[in-house]
């Protein structure tokens, strides 16, 4: 995948580009999907959102896939791939309800690839009411 073309208004002074991938989710607020500074890629807290609606899934599992997916969609836009992440963190409304679905959405989507440091908290209330956020930190060095 090509790296989407950015305007300057979307990079720092220090050469922090904000991310806007095609097929990523619509921030609903002061927010933005994700960074690039130097080799890191940087995905903010990824929800059950549907991209083509930008609306919650509605089955508990589709949506905790659907938080990973999305944060995958970012991650790749910038060249990475999931065995590139360096630290993941979820959060869940419920670790002894959605822990194990983490667990096995992360088994189908790492595959036998070794897992990446993961922080998992539960917490008693995310945005919209939802279940799961995901964010990570992928590695993919700038290709000159």
């Amino acid at each position: 995948m090509g790296i989407p073309t950015v305007h300057a208004q979307e990079v720092s002074p220090n050469g922090v580009r904000t991310l806007s991938p095609e097929g990523a989710i619509e921030p609903t607020g002061t927010w933005n999907v994700g960074t690039r500074a130097g080799d890191f890629i940087f995905v903010a807290g990824m929800r059950g959102i549907d991209p083509a609606t930008n609306t919650l899934v509605a089955d508990p599992e589709a949506r905790i896939r659907q938080a990973f997916l999305n944060m995958q969609l970012i991650a790749e836009s910038e060249g990475a791939t999931l065995q590139d992440a360096v630290r993941i963190v979820v959060y869940v409304t419920d670790m002894y309800r959605f822990r194990p679905v983490v667990n096995q959405i992360q088994e189908e989507l790492w595959g036998d690839s070794p897992y990446p440091p993961r922080t998992i908290v539960e917490v008693d209330r995310l945005n919209q009411d939802d279940i799961v956020e995901v964010e990570g930190t992928f590695y993919a060095p700038v290709q000159e």
